[in-house]
């Protein structure tokens, strides 16, 4: 392998807070240090780059990701702007103009009925009059509801199914057979569409991205390919991370499921115990605000979680589960405490399971994940988009209940270990607004510094997929040379509350630098990303 010096600029490095150059060989951190010093290895090096002033940071884990789904969000009607009924349904029906005499499904995605005058979402009649005969497909920003044509509804054997509501609306099962039925590619356009969005993720300083795989999202052929496709840093793409949501019951279930699918980390993700706020599925203990007489759906009881959290461990894999709700996550608790009854707890605690998304966390729930050894995959946009006061939770759960979401300074302060995601095509692939949100929670006292937060981007996905222990999401010496630079127009040192210090030797003391997360601050440019010494974005030629 070649070897790049990269100098002239400013290395987040906790091995030397007051580096401005680092030399990578071999996949790895060969060097790093001062400016004078590099000068000695300029004719080492096969190639140089002049930072002149960028940042060069680890670079970015994305821990929960729907590949697939990013792809063909991406390529569809995109609904997340759209203001009100009359302007998704103008969409569906351009879009369905631009590309006329075709079977096809036409596929959308992003809307939001409650910020609609209308507040309520399209009907099967309505899309039928926008599309014509085209059968039509239309996701819920969350992903866990949607909406389909008469066309699509009678080709795929909807009605009459659980969670078909007659109208047009799909949850459930009735969901996951539409969703199904709208995904048929060939190998090679599934291939095609992974390549284009880990693309897209390389160039936003991601590294790596935990695939969240399970039968209503994507195939087992399909992340066999992923992994297969990822596995080697030549292949010029952020390395997958693969999870497969398949509920097990026995040791060998895992094992099986493992075999079937060479690297697989765990039989964990989107292996959901509850839904959505946004589609009253998430499961609660008391009813929702805004719909009195629902509590939201469990899909998983504890026997089955327990069953499945101790068939992993024995597999030597990881498990874990899809939870929002505080109700869905008491029966999460009361499954694992009886697995740890079975299997010890040591060996719980060992295994690094996950838990997703991870809403809704009371004290004494905080207590049960520390006691566990459980780990959190927790998506910070999901406060900057549903959050604020007036916001979608709010009306979902009131204001009382929705204040105490997302309680990241609280995980964080009880030492369970933190990964951020997106959880896209739910809220988009950027990872710096991912920091940022969790830097402005709107609750003040569950911000984290930025630094802390660019940490759970960064080590926390290497650590929760228990692959930190090679160093990566550090730059030091002899760690793989997973790494970003980015063009930022101030660097600082922030604390939750606000406060920051500029760049200078004085006020550096010792702690690494980072772009500036305030509002009024310019979004960091990615310029390249590497993973294990491979450049996988660049802009700097």
């Amino acid at each position: 392998m070649t070897s790049t010096l990269f100098r002239h600029g400013v290395v987040h490095s906790s091995a030397d807070p007051f580096a401005e150059a680092i030399l990578v060989a071999d996949g790895a951190v060969a060097w790093l240090g001062a400016d004078d010093t590099a000068d000695g290895l300029v004719e080492k090096a096969d190639e140089v780059v002049d930072l002149d002033g960028a940042i060069v940071v680890p670079g970015f884990v994305d821990a929960h990701v729907h590949l697939l789904e990013t792809a063909l969000a991406s390529d569809g009607v995109d609904l997340s702007g759209a203001r009100s009924l009359t302007q998704a349904l103008d969409l569906v029906r351009a879009a369905a103009q631009q590309r006329p005499g075709t079977d096809e499904p036409l596929l959308g995605h992003g809307w939001q009925e409650q910020d609609w005058p209308e507040q309520r979402p399209p009907t099967a009649a309505e899309l039928d009059a926008a599309a014509g005969d085209r059968p039509v497909y239309l996701a819920r920003v969350d992903a866990h509801s949607g909406v389909v044509s008469s066309v699509l509804a009678r080709a795929a054997g909807l009605v009459g199914l659980p969670g078909w509501h007659g109208d047009g609306l799909v949850t459930g099962e009735a969901h996951h057979v539409a969703r199904d039925a709208t995904r048929d590619l060939a190998p090679a356009a599934r291939e095609a569409a992974y390549r284009r969005v880990l693309e897209r993720a390389a160039a936003q300083g991601v590294v790596a991205v935990h695939e969240m795989s399970a039968p209503h999202i994507d195939t087992r052929d399909g992340l066999r390919a992923l992994l297969a496709l990822t596995a080697d840093p030549a292949s010029g793409l952020p390395l997958v991370v693969g999870y497969r949501g398949e509920l097990c019951v026995t040791g060998d279930d895992a094992k099986a499921l493992a075999a079937d699918i060479p690297g697989l980390t765990g039989v964990a993700g989107d292996l959901n115990v509850d839904g959505s706020f946004g589609s009253h599925s998430a499961r609660l203990r008391q009813p929702y605000a805004d719909a009195p007489d629902q509590l939201g759906t469990l899909h998983l009881t504890a026997e089955q979680v327990a069953n499945h959290v101790a068939a992993v461990t024995r597999a030597g894999l990881q498990a874990g589960f899809h939870v929002i709700g505080d109700g869905a996550l008491d029966e999460v608790l009361l499954g694992v405490r009886a697995a740890a009854d079975v299997e010890g707890l040591a060996a719980i605690g060992a295994g690094g399971h996950r838990l997703e998304h991870l809403e809704m966390v009371d004290a004494a729930a905080l207590a049960a994940l520390v006691l566990l050894g459980l780990r959190a995959s927790v998506q910070p946009a999901f406060d900057a988009a549903w959050g604020s006061p007036g916001g979608l939770y709010s009306r979902r759960l009131g204001p009382t209940r929705a204040a105490g979401l997302n309680p990241f300074a609280d995980l964080a302060g009880a030492g369970v270990p933190l990964a951020f995601g997106s959880d896209s095509p739910v809220t988009p692939l950027d990872p710096w607004a991912g920091v940022r949100a969790a830097y402005l929670h709107h609750q003040v006292d569950q911000r984290l510094s930025v630094r802390s937060a660019f940490r759970a981007a960064t080590r926390g996905g290497w650590r929760l997929a228990g692959m930190d222990h090679t160093g990566a999401g550090e730059l030091r010496v002899g760690a793989p040379a997973h790494l970003a630079v980015w063009a930022a127009n101030e660097l600082v040192v922030q604390a939750p509350d606000g406060r920051f210090t500029s760049w200078s030797a004085d006020a550096r003391a010792g702690v690494p630098l980072l772009p500036s997360m305030s509002p009024e601050a310019a979004p960091p440019v990615c310029l390249r990303t590497v993973r294990a010494g491979v450049t996988v974005h660049d802009q700097m030629q």
